[in-house]
């Protein structure tokens, strides 16, 4: 009988991809996470319980804004396994602000997060993919990937950078029939808004983009959708 398939997903206790986790856990697959909070992971592993998911989750401690968390993440994965078919990048961050006044450090910052880890992390696993031939890589970009806005900063400049990686990386996986695929949505519910008053509708649910991503990964490995862009129906905020 075969076996469940394989997937990991950054920064998977809150959020998207947390959303992102359960979803392909219903669907039976095993998916391996990485928290900075252990609290979150554990959280995460009595909601999958209680939820009756078919796949295991293995999850471990790791900040992917620094490179040793990153080396921690991935000699975790190995540990669990060597044929991975998905791989979701959504560890990230957002700090407000402008170009000319946000604090010194703010682009280091975001380029680390939203930038270093997908291209670390990918780096990584991706060697065991090229070997098999197959696999799915989506990068968590952003509408501010395409569409810069006021007190973006930093964070619209590391999000266009993440775009660019993920196109140079589908022009490189075509020849090893990896499929990859860049996420941009719009505002989501999330912890990211939790300060913001404005009513639950003006927002999409995590479990939206979670449910784009599964459908996008049971296209036939014939097609790649390349951009996938979600926003709220209300539009922009």
């Amino acid at each position: 009988m075969e076996g469940n398939k394989t997937a990991v997903v950054t920064a998977g206790s809150r959020g998207i991809g947390r959303a992102v986790v359960l979803n392909l856990l219903r669907h039976k697959f095993d998916v391996i996470t990485c928290s900075r909070s252990q609290t979150k992971l554990e959280a995460l592993h009595q909601d999958a319980q209680q939820k009756n998911r078919s796949g295991k989750l293995h999850s471990v401690p790791a900040d992917l804004s620094q490179k040793a968390g990153v080396d921690r993440f991935l000699d975790f994965v190995s540990q669990q396994s060597n044929d991975i078919d998905i791989l979701v990048n959504n560890a990230g961050a957002f700090i407000p602000g402008k170009v000319s006044s946000e604090p010194e450090g703010a682009l280091e910052d975001m380029i680390h997060i939203n930038l270093y880890s997908a291209y670390r992390i990918t780096r990584g696993i991706l060697p065991q993919m090229i070997r098999k031939g197959t696999g799915h890589i989506f990068n968590m970009c952003s509408v501010a990937s395409i569409q810069p806005y006021e007190h973006g900063g930093s964070y619209c400049i590391a999000k266009y950078a993440l775009l660019g990686f993920t196109r140079v990386l589908r022009e490189e996986m075509k020849e090893h029939s990896i499929r990859v695929t860049a996420v941009l949505p719009g505002a989501t519910l999330s912890d990211s808004w939790k300060d913001v008053d404005l009513p639950q509708k003006r927002f999409m649910p995590a479990e939206d983009i979670a449910s784009s991503i599964y459908h996008t990964y049971t296209l036939s490995p014939r097609t790649v959708v390349e951009d996938i862009v979600l926003r709220p129906q209300l539009g922009d905020i």
